[in-house]
């Protein structure tokens, strides 16, 4: 059993420490990676909470300590804890519970199981079944490389996979992971798996995605994809290239889906 991450701010010294940072404004670098030259309080004890997620004091699915052991914790009122941790909630880093308390996200829950697969169908809910057709590892390909934030040659996972609604093909999926992130990661792992593969690599590599950006275009179904989901060669198809990150802004994946949208859309919501 791998031993547990050092809980570091029980340490009366390394505590001050932290303390001195967050009101010397310098924590926001942990969330934008850089030091901007004025952010709120709550914003700072807010990258200070992410920091202790990054360092995996409190892992996918477990409570966090409440809002008053937070504060004395940080040295601040309880208020401006509450507002940090209201504001990780709205990005779907934490999780309240009426009466329990809060918990960090994790895709394993059934209402954030689709949280980044925004394909529905025309009628009825969505419901689809994974076929995995490959698992290898390789070397990464420059262009991959360089969204990933590795080097050319670098190790690297791919996953194909067939998403399907009703035995009908929906979604044909080309997923890049980092490999030193992912040993051990095989086509029989992610055979023996059933729920959503974010929810596995939480769970057994560590690898909590917390937000990803997309780019959306409309391009003609080639020979290959064209034989796998199952339509005419120049069928009209979505592509969504999807760019994931874990804490720190790190990118740890990297997906490119050919959506079928004949019985499906698109959905998104703008806030």
């Amino acid at each position: 059993m791998p031993a547990a991450p050092p809980n570091f701010l029980n340490d009366p010294e390394r505590q001050e420490t932290i303390r001195q940072a967050a009101r010397a404004e310098t924590v926001a670098s942990v969330l934008h990676g850089s030091t901007p030259a004025f952010s709120p309080l709550y914003q700072q004890i807010k990258a200070l909470i992410i920091a202790q997620l990054q360092a995996g004091e409190w892992k996918a699915g477990e409570v966090i300590p409440s809002e008053l052991d937070l504060a004395k914790r940080f040295g601040v009122s309880q208020g401006t804890v509450r507002k940090a941790i209201d504001e990780m909630a709205a990005d779907n880093l934490l999780v309240r519970r009426q009466g329990k308390g809060t918990f960090v996200a994790t895709h394993a829950e059934q209402k954030v199981q689709y949280r980044f697969l925004r394909l529905m169908p025309d009628e009825g809910k969505e419901s689809l079944e994974r076929q995995l057709l490959d698992c290898r590892r390789q070397r990464a390909p420059a262009a991959i490389a360089k969204q990933l934030q590795m080097r050319s040659g670098d190790a690297m996972v791919e996953v194909r996979r067939l998403l399907s609604r009703q035995g009908v093909p929906v979604v044909l999926d080309d997923i890049w992971l980092p490999g030193d992130l992912f040993k051990g990661l095989t086509t029989e792992r992610l055979n023996q798996h059933r729920g959503p593969f974010y929810g596995l690599f939480e769970a057994e590599f560590g690898v909590h995605m917390i937000r990803a950006q997309e780019k959306i275009r409309a391009v003609a179904a080639d020979e290959e994809s064209a034989a796998l989901l199952q339509v005419a060669i120049g069928t009209p198809l979505l592509s969504v290239e999807r760019l994931s990150f874990t804490y720190g802004d790190k990118a740890v994946e990297l997906r490119r889906g050919l959506y079928n949208t004949e019985s499906h859309f698109y959905r998104n919501e703008l806030n």
